[in-house]
């Protein structure tokens, strides 16, 4: 029952990502591009644990701890050059 829950979720959480990479390509603006960058990160994540639970295996877990670190340092550089036109002061 509950492989069959997470199969549907890795699905939805599929779609959601290929949505957010639409918008990434579309985006009308650039703070709405990062915005869906960001998004794809924590979709990302998301990916990784669903489907670290299903395989059972633990070593996607840590993946996805990594994956969030980078993201985050990468929606905060972005952010910054957005605002300042330069990461590095």
């Amino acid at each position: 029952m509950l492989d069959s829950v997470i199969q549907i979720t890795l699905f939805m959480v599929a779609l959601a990502l290929a949505l957010n990479l639409w918008r990434l390509c579309l985006g009308p603006s650039l703070p709405d591009r990062i915005l869906a960058l960001d998004t794809m990160y924590i979709n990302s994540i998301a990916l990784l644990v669903l489907f670290g639970m299903y395989e059972r295996n633990n070593l996607y877990f840590e993946a996805a701890l990594l994956v969030a670190v980078m993201g985050f340092v990468g929606t905060v550089a972005l952010s910054k050059y957005l605002l300042r036109g330069d990461i590095i002061e």
